[in-house]
């Protein structure tokens, strides 16, 4: 499976936590910005730690969300 982050702009209260646990995909600005690719895993892990469930997960090929 290969999955696609997107960024709820206006959900997001830059706090970092997906920038500290996945720097090569996310980093902080005003807000979070995803900035590259990596492991799904990773990506999922950085999602779930976000305390403002400001990160979507799309499945690129279905265009289904995985997450939240």
């Amino acid at each position: 499976m290969t999955l696609i982050p997107l960024i709820d702009a206006a959900a997001c209260s830059a706090h970092g936590d997906c920038e500290d646990l996945a720097p090569e995909i996310f980093r902080l600005e005003d807000v979070a910005v995803v900035i590259g690719d990596g492991p799904d895993e990773l990506m999922l892990a950085a999602a779930e730690a976000c305390p403002s469930i400001a990160i979507r997960i799309i499945e690129r090929e279905s265009g289904l969300q995985v997450y939240p």
